[in-house]
């Protein structure tokens, strides 16, 4: 289970001015952004490759660093690097090329040559991804690089304030995902976290995207995405993921599709105050939706 990071204001502010930069480039086009276009600006190149293909030996790469690992001249061994890791994506750059793992749907392909796109913008990325035996990504400077990447693909493909002024004039609420899903051309998935990130700047809001609540093995990971707003990471930070996820599920039908129910639940905050959050789950046959959205505080009855 991956939990949202929060950056910092200076670090959104540097990776902002980049992405508004590329967004006016294109000419301030109306969504949905055509990544065909965003490549060609920046120069990118786009292939494909698959973790079964020697042919993804044949790439000339003289040296690149996945996650942790470091490979020089061995073009052979990013296969296993890709197999070990489950890597979705490479971004090259002393060649300015994206690879993309061909055996995802299509629909994934995406996000994750937004993000991708991301750590090209972002110049203090290529020393990470480049760099020499002696310097190896700690697991947090990795998680940090990686919510980097993330956030530039999230303002890339929601065409930064263009999205946040349309979810400002939408209610919170699943409906609101479904139709700005629609409307910026990206996965309901993508479009959750960004509507809670971006929805929920001043409104306590969080979101989960897990299994099915009544179609999961014990041997199964049941939440794959914990997503909190800004505010809601501050006031309720010591919040259990898995309590939620048992609170969703008590309310969530057994459908196949679609709305799987809705319902209050009360959270309590780091003082240990209690909130009641409205919460609606949506079933796309493939991750289950939580969106949770903050109502009121408990009223306290004092003797």
């Amino acid at each position: 289970m991956s939990k949202n990071r929060i950056l910092s204001q200076r670090t959104e502010q540097d990776i902002d001015q980049r992405i508004e930069r590329v967004i006016k480039g294109l000419g301030n086009p109306e969504p949905p952004l055509k990544l065909d276009d965003v490549r060609a600006l920046l120069k990118l190149d786009r292939g494909f490759y698959t973790a079964d293909d020697p042919g993804l030996a044949s790439e000339v790469i003289n040296r690149i660093r996945v996650a942790t690992i470091q490979v020089y001249h061995r073009p052979t061994l990013i296969i296993d690097v890709i197999k070990k890791l489950s890597l979705k994506a490479l971004y090259l750059p002393d060649r300015k090329r994206i690879l993309l793992d061909s055996n995802l749907p299509e629909k994934k392909h995406r996000w994750n040559e937004a993000h991708e796109i991301g750590h090209s913008l972002i110049p203090w990325h290529d020393d990470m991804m480049l760099g020499d035996n002696d310097q190896t990504l700690s697991r947090d400077c990795h998680e940090q690089v990686e919510a980097e990447a993330n956030y530039a693909a999230g303002r890339l493909l929601f065409l930064r304030e263009r999205f946040m002024q349309e979810a400002k004039d939408m209610p919170p609420s699943m409906d609101s995902v479904r139709n700005l899903h629609k409307r910026f051309g990206n996965t309901i998935s993508t479009t959750l976290y960004r509507f809670v990130e971006s929805r929920g700047a001043r409104l306590p809001m969080l979101g989960l995207i897990s299994r099915h609540p009544h179609r999961v093995s014990n041997s199964t990971e049941t939440i794959k995405h914990f997503i909190r707003s800004p505010i809601f990471a501050e006031n309720f930070s010591h919040i259990d993921e898995l309590e939620i996820y048992r609170g969703v599920a008590s309310y969530c039908g057994s459908q196949s599709g679609g709305l799987l129910g809705s319902d209050e639940l009360t959270l309590k905050d780091d003082n240990g105050d209690e909130h009641i959050f409205y919460f609606e789950t949506f079933y796309n046959r493939y991750d289950a939706l939580t969106i949770g959205i903050y109502i009121k505080p408990v009223k306290r009855l004092i003797s």
